[in-house]
C-alpha cells in the first residue's frame, strides 16, 4: 500500500479558535439548520428493549431548556455540576446544558461505589447535581455528606429534596445561546475509577475535543463518510467512552448507538446488524470476547456488509484476534493508545499507512510523542521507556488534547521539568520504523 504517514504527520497543523464550546460544536450548531436538526443524534435502547430516537434538534432544544434552568438556579461559569446518571440520552442533554452555560461537567458513573462518589463530590464540591431514578435514591440519602451540593435535579424520581427534571424544563424556553467560552476554559472534570487511593480529577478544556479529532478520524478510517453510524459499548461517563466515542461522533453530526448494559457477543452482533453500524470502538478485551464466543456473524448479514472501521483501545490484540476481525467482521482493527489526560496520541489507520499486528502504531498527526528513560533521555530502538507527549507539536503549537492538570493539585510529576514532556506512566519500545509496542505500566 501507499504509506502516507510521513506526509500526513509533517503537514498537520492545529487550527484551534480562541473561542470554542463543546456543546455548541456537538449539538446546537446542528440544530441551527432545520435539515441537520432532523438528523439522528442518538439511537437509544435499554436492556428491556425499549427504544427511543433523539434528533439533534431534540437534543439541542432539551439542553437549552435545562441550561436556562441551571442559570435560574444560579449556576455560573466555572461552577461544577455533578452528572450522576445512568447512560441515557438525558445524560448527553445534561452534559450539553452544563457546558452551554460555561460550567464544568462532572460525570460520575451510575454504578460507582457510594464511597467513591462521596470522595469525588467532596473533592470537586459541585453546587448542583443531576440524578435519575437509578442513582438518585443513593445520592439523596447521603446528601448530608456533601451539603455544598444543595440543589439536585432528579429525572424520573420524586423526592422532597430534589427538583423534578420535567417540572424544571417545562418552565424554561428552549432557545439558548451558549456562553462564549475560551477554548482553553475548563469543560470536563473526570475522576479515576473506584479503587484508587484518593480521587484525582483530571480537568479537561473545551479544546481537548479538537485535540482528539485527528486520532479519532484516523482510527475510524477517515470518519465521517456519508451514512456513518457509530457505536461503542464503553461508558460515556468515563474518559475513553466520552472523548474517544460520544463527543467526536456528535462533533461530526452523525448518529451514535446507545445500548447500556452487560456486554455480550450476541448483543454486539445484533446491534451492529440492526442499526447498520459502520464504525465501532471496542477494547481489546471486548474484541477477544467476540472472537472466543463461538459465534460467526453471517457473511450476508447487514452488520458485516456495513462495518467499515474498528478502533481498539486498551490491551493490544494478538495476531489471532487481529486475523479474526479481518475474517469475521470484514475489517482490520486499528489499535490505538490514549488517556483522558492526553487524548488519542498513538495509533493505526490502515487506509493511510500499514499496520503491524499487535503494535500500537505511530504517533497521530498533531502529537509529539517520545520514549524517555528514568533520566529523561530518549530511548534508542528496542529499549523500554516511558511514553511521554510534549505540550507542543512539531511546529511549536500547543497540543490541544492535553489536560489542564489535576483538580486543586499541582501537576506534580505529570510533566518533566523544563522539557514540557507529560508523562503517561506507561511503557513501550519503538522499532526501527517508528512503531510503538506496549510493555505495561510503569512500576507494575
Amino acid at each position: 500500500m501507499n504509506d502516507q504517514y510521513a506526509e500526513l504527520y509533517s503537514s498537520y497543523q492545529w487550527l484551534v479558535p480562541s473561542q470554542f464550546n463543546i456543546a455548541q460544536a456537538c449539538a446546537h450548531r446542528w440544530a441551527d439548520n432545520p435539515l441537520d436538526g432532523r438528523r439522528v443524534a442518538v439511537f437509544h435502547e435499554n436492556e428491556q428493549g425499549q427504544r427511543d430516537v433523539w434528533t439533534y434538534s431534540r437534543l439541542s432544544e432539551t439542553a437549552g431548556r435545562l441550561a436556562n434552568g441551571l442559570l435560574k438556579m444560579g449556576v455560573q461559569p466555572g461552577d461544577r455540576v455533578a452528572l450522576i446518571m445512568s447512560q441515557r440520552p438525558e445524560y448527553v442533554v445534561a452534559c450539553m446544558a452544563v457546558l452551554s452555560v460555561g460550567a464544568v461537567a462532572l460525570p460520575l458513573p451510575a454504578f460507582s461505589e457510594p464511597g467513591h462518589i462521596v470522595s469525588c463530590l467532596r473533592d470537586a464540591m459541585p453546587r448542583v447535581g443531576v440524578v435519575d431514578e437509578i442513582t438518585g435514591p443513593g445520592v439523596l440519602a447521603a446528601q448530608n455528606k456533601y451539603p455544598f451540593m444543595n440543589q439536585v435535579i432528579a429525572l424520573n424520581l420524586e423526592h422532597e429534596a430534589a427538583i423534578p427534571w420535567r417540572t424544571l424544563l417545562a418552565r424554561q424556553p428552549a432557545a439558548f445561546k451558549p456562553m462564549p467560552t475560551l477554548s482553553h476554559a475548563p469543560a470536563l472534570l473526570l475522576y479515576e475509577p473506584a479503587g484508587t487511593p484518593s480521587p484525582r480529577g483530571k480537568l479537561l478544556p473545551h479544546r481537548s475535543l479538537i485535540g482528539n479529532l485527528p486520532g479519532f478520524v484516523a482510527a475510524q478510517n477517515w470518519f465521517p463518510v456519508k451514512n456513518d453510524v457509530f457505536w461503542t459499548p464503553n461508558s460515556w461517563q468515563h474518559g475513553d467512552g466520552l472523548m474517544f466515542g460520544l463527543l467526536p461522533a456528535l462533533y461530526f453530526g452523525h448518529p451514535i448507538v446507545n445500548a447500556p448494559g452487560r456486554f455480550s457477543a450476541e448483543r454486539a452482533f445484533d446491534l451492529i446488524a440492526r442499526h447498520q453500524v459502520t464504525n465501532c470502538y471496542l477494547t481489546g478485551a471486548q474484541v477477544n470476547a467476540l472472537a472466543t464466543a463461538g459465534l460467526d456473524p453471517s457473511v450476508s448479514s447487514p452488520g458485516r456488509a456495513r462495518l467499515r472501521a474498528l478502533s481498539v483501545g486498551g490491551e493490544p490484540l494478538d495476531q489471532d484476534a487481529t486475523a479474526w476481525c479481518a475474517e469475521h467482521l470484514g475489517v482490520a482493527p486499528n489499535l490505538f493508545y490514549g488517556q483522558a489526560r492526553t487524548g488519542m496520541i498513538i495509533g493505526n489507520s490502515y487506509l493511510k499507512w500499514p499496520a503491524k499486528p499487535s503494535s500500537l502504531g505511530r504517533p497521530y498527526p498533531g502529537h509529539r510523542v517520545a520514549l524517555l528513560d528514568k533520566y529523561g533521555t530518549p530511548c534508542p530502538v528496542g529499549v523500554v521507556g516511558e511514553i511521554v507527549v510534549n505540550q507542543h507539536d512539531v511546529h511549536g503549537d500547543i497540543d490541544p488534547a492535553l489536560f489542564l492538570g489535576y483538580w486543586q493539585k499541582d501537576l506534580g510529576q505529570a510533566v518533566l521539568p523544563n522539557e514540557n514532556w507529560q508523562q503517561t506512566g506507561e511503557l513501550a519500545v519503538i522499532d526501527q520504523d517508528g512503531y510503538y509496542w506496549y510493555q505495561g505500566r510503569k512500576g507494575a
